[in-house]
């Protein structure tokens, strides 16, 4: 029997976080423009909607849910990308970019990544995620197909046969989560009594409908905890193939949002049980198609360094490194060589936006097919829209900011929050490495990078990538900033009186 109902009672209104894929602001307006999304149409019209909350950076869903869930940068949740290079492991971690990188990588270690220690430890274990404040504070929480889960209750996931012997993983995973957790078919606390679409051709439950359905029955069961989280998967991939221009996919979310307002008894009476947030996670840049050569190859600056392979090891003679995740990568340096050395060549190609790395306290940024260079560090006399004070000093038209000497602030452009999302991942994790960004329509690739011609791309700060939708009902309240980092603090806010 599910029991994580909020002991609050039935009179205090619970908290429902929709997280969308990819849903972009862009989408929403075009569709409401078309009559084409009912649902959509009334929570805006009895809610509050936002067009321009910041997302976290990587634009990748794995660091954004870090960001989420624990309300800081990936300089405080330590998770800093999908794609990234272990200095005390000496090892690349992935968890899961596409078929071909989890069979060069070693399918055992990209699931063991996701599974175990993505959660487990790589998720800073000193930072309190918002499922383990509630449970601290007495309150119910509930995860639905949510990557980042960490909280105070026990669970444990079944691997399946197939995926066991592979993997070398045991039957089931311990793992720590919220009162009520769900993981697709490795977690379903509703087994046996609720059918679920959660098959090898349903992406194992990891699916809109199967996220609507489990949510679904914890409203009709009236067993909603206080805070629930709900992940809609399935935009993501439509967008990445079929680019930003068709409604299909988000159409199919309007639907699966009625359904969730009906399992109340009416939209209205859902409005007065449940506070509702629907979110993006990243926007999509367009990527360009196959004539006008979107990918750029990264190994292809570095004809004179001993590039790590992928499925090979780290050995003394490894001297580059590259861990792609999409329009954004980390190049690692292991050798004497100094990142600008680096940075310079990539720079030539202008296909490439943005180069930066952190030397003596300052972070440093070039731009590809330019000589233009800038540097910033935090704390100084300028202050941006987010009270962050910073020094920033030469050509600011690197990363598109302006200031203004006699107000002491400064401002962001076409790279909303870019200071502070930048320092984050340049201080998320330990090594000598590089942040790069490609131009909007073309994507970086190493080997095995699975690429999105035609298609549609994230990973780097440029606004279509970094820019979400928020929509709030059920509340006047607001966060204190439109940004991912701020949803935490919020949320709380809400719950704990």
């Amino acid at each position: 029997m599910v029991r994580v109902k909020s002991i609050q009672g039935d009179y205090t209104k619970k908290v429902i976080l929709v997280v969308v894929d990819s849903l972009m602001a862009q989408a929403i307006d075009k569709g409401l423009g078309q009559n084409e999304l009912p649902n959509f149409q009334f929570l805006i019209k009895n809610g509050q909607y936002y067009k321009g909350m910041v997302s976290s950076f990587p634009t990748m869903s794995v660091t954004i849910d870090s960001s989420l869930i624990t309300g800081t940068y990936p300089d405080g949740h330590r998770v800093p990308g999908l794609t990234w290079y272990s200095e005390q492991e000496k090892r690349l971690i992935s968890y899961g970019t596409g078929p071909m990188e989890a069979i060069k990588l070693g399918v055992d270690n990209v699931l063991a990544d996701a599974l175990v220690h993505l959660n487990g430890k790589h998720l800073n274990p000193k930072l309190p995620t918002i499922y383990e404040e509630l449970g601290r504070s007495g309150m119910k929480s509930g995860s639905i197909n949510g990557l980042i889960y960490r909280g105070t209750k026990d669970h444990n996931l079944s691997i399946p046969l197939w995926m066991q012997a592979p993997a070398s993983l045991p039957g089931t995973i311990p793992v720590k989560g919220p009162d009520f957790l769900t993981l697709g078919s490795l977690s379903d606390p509703l087994k046996g009594i609720q059918e679920l679409p959660d098959g090898l051709t349903r992406r194992m439950g990891l699916n809109n409908q199967h996220s609507i359905k489990t949510a679904q029955y914890l409203i009709k069961a009236n067993q909603l905890p206080d805070f629930l989280y709900v992940y809609l998967p399935d935009l993501d991939q439509k967008i990445h193939k079929k680019g930003l221009s068709k409604l299909e996919g988000i159409k199919a979310v309007d639907r699966q949002l009625q359904t969730l307002l009906q399992s109340f008894g009416s939209p209205k009476e859902a409005l007065d049980k449940a506070i509702f947030i629907i979110i993006g996670d990243s926007g999509m840049t367009k990527i360009l198609p196959a004539p006008d050569h979107p990918v750029i190859e990264l190994a292809s600056f570095f004809h004179d360094y001993k590039i790590l392979r992928q499925g090979e090891s780290v050995t003394e003679d490894t001297e580059i490194i590259l861990a792609v995740n999409e329009t954004m990568a980390y190049v690692y340096n292991l050798k004497s060589d100094k990142l600008k050395d680096i940075a310079h060549l990539l720079r030539a190609d202008p296909r490439i936006d943005v180069i930066s790395w952190k030397e003596e306290g300052w972070i440093y940024a070039i731009s590809g097919g330019t000589s233009k260079q800038m540097r910033f560090k935090p704390s100084g006399t300028l202050v941006d829209n987010y009270q962050q004070k910073w020094t920033v000093e030469q050509e600011l038209e690197v990363l598109d900011l302006k200031s203004d000497a006699k107000h002491r602030s400064i401002q962001y452009g076409k790279y909303p929050d870019v200071l502070r999302r930048l320092s984050g991942a340049l201080h998320s994790h330990p090594g000598e490495f590089l942040v790069v960004t490609a131009k909007p329509g073309y994507e970086l690739a190493d080997v095995n990078s699975p690429t999105h011609k035609g298609g549609g791309g994230h990973g780097a700060f440029g606004q279509m990538e970094s820019l979400v939708p928020l929509i709030i009902i059920g509340t006047d309240q607001k966060p204190q900033y439109l940004r991912i980092v701020d949803l935490k603090p919020f949320i709380l806010k809400l719950l704990i009186k």
